[in-house]
Formats: C-alpha cells, sequence, structure tokens
C-alpha cells in the first residue's frame, strides 16, 4: 500500500489550529506578506492564498473589514472585491491554463464556511477531470508545488512581471 503524508494538514484536521479572533483579521497585521500568504494589498481588500488549497493558486479575496454578511460590505469595497477577482481570473489563466475558474463564497456555517464569520471570494483554477479518487475517495489534495512557490508566483504576476503586454485593473502598492 501507498501512502501520502500531509503532516501540514495535521492541525486542520484535529482542530488544533484554533486560533483566537479571526485569522482573515489577523493576516494583514502580518508585516511579512510571505508569512501571512498575501499576495496583494488593495485599498479595501486583500488577495491571500488558502491555506488549504482546493487546487494550485487557490485564493480568496477578503475585505479588510469583518463582515458576516455580503449586503453589509460598502459599494467600494464590493467593487475593488470583483476588480480583483477579475485580476486573480487573469493570473490563474496565466500562470496555470486551466480549464475553467470556480469562484464563489460560502455565507454562513450552514452554506460551508469554514470562516463564517469573515465574508471573503474564493476564486480558483480548475481542470476537467481534477477531482480524481485521491480527492474524491481519500479526501486528500494532492498539490503540485508548496504554497511558497505558489505565494512567489503570484505575486510576481500581481507586479505584472509575467504579462508584459497585460494591463493591470489594480496596481501593487508596494
Amino acid at each position: 500500500m501507498d501512502y501520502l503524508w500531509t503532516p501540514w494538514r495535521y492541525g486542520y484536521v484535529s482542530g488544533s489550529l484554533q486560533t483566537v479572533g479571526c485569522v482573515f483579521c489577523e493576516a494583514p497585521k502580518e508585516k511579512d506578506d510571505a508569512k501571512a500568504r498575501i499576495v496583494y494589498r488593495g485599498q479595501h481588500c486583500f488577495v491571500i492564498l488558502n491555506t488549504y488549497p482546493y487546487t494550485p493558486g487557490h485564493v480568496m479575496v477578503v475585505p479588510y473589514t469583518h463582515l458576516d454578511e455580503l449586503q453589509k460590505l460598502p459599494r467600494e469595497a464590493a467593487d475593488e472585491m470583483m476588480a480583483l477577482s477579475q485580476k486573480m481570473e487573469t493570473v490563474l489563466r496565466d500562470l496555470y491554463h486551466p480549464d475553467g475558474i470556480n469562484l464563489g463564497m460560502n455565507i454562513g456555517k450552514a452554506a460551508g464556511a469554514g470562516i463564517a464569520g469573515h465574508i471573503h471570494m474564493h476564486v480558483l483554477p480548475r481542470w476537467v477531470a481534477d477531482a480524481n479518487f485521491v480527492s474524491v475517495v481519500g479526501e486528500t489534495r494532492v498539490l503540485p508545488e508548496t504554497l511558497e512557490v505558489t505565494w512567489a508566483r503570484m505575486r510576481k504576476a500581481m507586479r505584472g512581471e509575467v504579462s508584459a503586454g497585460e494591463q493591470s485593473l489594480v496596481k501593487p502598492t508596494d
């Protein structure tokens, strides 16, 4: 029998990673974006890698304001959230050449939100037949690159260093 070891997921599946406060409120306080896995900081929202991604490149667009419902998000932040989602679609298509893109929000615990108190938009690349037996039967993801590699690739793309002719919807702040 073969084994796939994913020790970095133990804290998540065991519940031992319970943190005080909201992870989305705490992440922007970290000065080191690589450590926080923040790909981009905007005026109202930031883009962060999903620590437990479904696929490589799985990011979330998160407002700085702690809100539990989309209807509470001010128009300016909602506009930036959509602009960043569009930008991330472009970046993911350029970097990963997926067959499609999933874009969505789970608002509230009953809707499947892992962090129910702070709304966030998931943006992730998808490929035909990417839900293989390991994901379906073994409830395990097989990712071809580390989060550190994903972060570096996406950060570079957000700075416009990947697609020379691409017009950015947003400009990096640092």
